[in-house]
């Protein structure tokens, strides 16, 4: 697996950019404190920390989850590893072959990332995080906010890993 590491980090530092902006009072700041009345912050060098640790792990969920030609070059091994592994001399292998030759590098662009990023954030993200609010009992305009958030901040960290990663 080719790890492009400036861009997996700098695809990590985006959930703090965004949120910067995003979590200001003046743009979504308020609406977020005032469902959480009396919430503490941790001490910013554990929260910025945390939150660049988590933005790394975060960046190479795109590499297994959107990146079909990393995907595709697991199938080929030398010997078969939990029933997957394909011999690259057999028909069947070398038709395989040629069609990853051919295809597998197409999806690299932005577009394949936003498409992924949306699959993502209304398949994933969206019934998990209104699965919890909705036990929270949170309100609909606070849920909004946290999603929309995390709806940008995907699609920003895939369109720029399926560019350049």
């Amino acid at each position: 697996m080719e790890i492009n590491w400036l861009i997996q980090v700098i695809a990590a530092i985006i959930p703090l950019l965004i949120g910067a902006v995003w979590y200001n009072p003046k743009v979504f700041g308020k609406v977020v404190m005032d469902a959480n009345p009396g919430t503490k912050q941790g001490h910013p060098a554990a929260v910025f920390g945390g939150a660049l640790v988590l933005g790394i792990v975060l960046s190479f969920t795109y590499k297994f989850l959107g990146d079909h030609h990393y995907a595709f070059q697991t199938f080929f091994r030398p010997e078969a590893e939990h029933g997957v592994g394909v011999d690259v001399a057999s028909p069947f292998g070398i038709q395989l072959k040629e069609l990853i030759d051919g295809y597998g590098t197409r999806f690299h662009s932005w577009t394949h990332g936003l498409a992924h990023s949306l699959i993502v954030s209304f398949f994933i993200l969206l019934p998990v995080m209104a699965i919890n609010d909705l036990f929270e009992g949170r309100s609909f305009k606070y849920f909004i906010t946290i999603w929309g958030y995390w709806v940008i901040t995907i699609a920003t960290m895939y369109m720029l890993l399926a560019q350049w990663g």
